[in-house]
């Protein structure tokens, strides 16, 4: 039996064991070797799933600053709304892992990623007489692509009919905001993650490393008094400033996590400790950035 053209093109068995033209695979199915579409059965990789909780992490994340944003006068009621976008994440996630194959079941299975052209299955379909088109556009990172789309839309849902209420109960008037912004950049997202889906799953560590160092550098410097002893007596001393530090501690550990395959526990170990190192290079040297010195120097 011939093979098919394009990279994605395959055949699919019957149950009389007869073979299709060649076409895309159905869902859950990847084309091989043989030009046959064979089921993935397979589990995702560590990796694969660093990329699915950076998806989510992403959405909470925003949640949480618009948040914080959106109301001026800090509380402590605040944290019911913080608490909120934490269990929307959750139900979400849950979820979304439930419906896709196997359905009902926590442990998903997963087509292999093996290069950036399988997150971009529509752009190689094939024309072998440059006039007629063999559509082969399928999802060849399944359940990748389409699980992150499910989760946005449970998280929506689950936002909608969470949020609202706890806002509206523990936070008159000031937890509405955060909701408007959350109808906005959900949208953002998925149309991010439909267009850049592939992009992202190479580089998402290296996006999360640049970003917690960025982010924790834009925190450290919004504070009145820039010098190491205030900063490290606001980190102490405020609940919210430690909880901010800390979570951005968290997003630095995940980024080493997911760039080291931690195979080699003697050279990879030693990496975590640089999760601190960023805040810990500001706050003991920025009495040598104050502006008003520079002329002195």
């Amino acid at each position: 039996m011939p093979g098919c053209i394009g990279l994605y093109c395959g055949r699919t068995e019957d149950q009389y064991g007869n073979y299709s033209e060649c076409g895309a695979c159905a869902s859950g199915f990847r084309v091989d070797e043989n030009s046959l579409c064979k089921k993935c059965d397979g589990a995702p990789l560590n990796y694969d799933w660093m990329y699915l909780c950076f998806m989510a992490i992403v959405s909470l994340v925003l949640n949480w600053f618009f948040i914080d944003f959106t109301n001026k006068r800090k509380s402590s009621q605040l944290l019911i709304l913080h608490g909120s976008a934490l269990l929307e994440a959750l139900i979400s996630g849950v979820c979304a892992l439930l419906v896709v194959n196997p359905v009902g079941n926590l442990d998903i299975t997963s087509c292999p990623v093996t290069q950036l052209s399988d997150w971009y299955t529509l752009v190689y379909n094939p024309t072998p007489d440059y006039v007629t088109v063999i559509h082969c556009t399928q999802e060849a990172v399944y359940p990748l692509y389409t699980l992150v789309f499910i989760y946005y839309a449970f998280s929506l849902a689950s936002m909608v009919l969470l949020r609202p209420f706890l806002a509206a109960k523990f936070i008159p008037r000031r937890g509405t905001k955060s909701i408007y912004a959350a109808l906005f950049f959900y949208p953002a997202l998925i149309c991010l993650h439909a267009v850049l889906a592939g992009l992202i799953y190479y580089s998402f560590p290296y996006i999360l490393l640049t970003v917690s160092v960025i982010t924790i550098a834009i925190h450290l410097s919004l504070f009145k008094e820039q010098s190491t002893l205030e900063l490290l007596k606001a980190h102490v001393k405020d609940l919210r400033n430690i909880v901010i530090l800390l979570c951005h501690w968290a997003l630095h550990a995940f980024g080493i996590v997911s760039l080291t395959p931690f195979e080699y526990l003697k050279f990879h170990l030693p990496l975590l400790c640089l999760i601190p190192l960023p805040a810990l290079i500001y706050i003991f040297t920025v009495k040598f950035t104050d502006p008003s010195k520079l002329d002195s120097v």
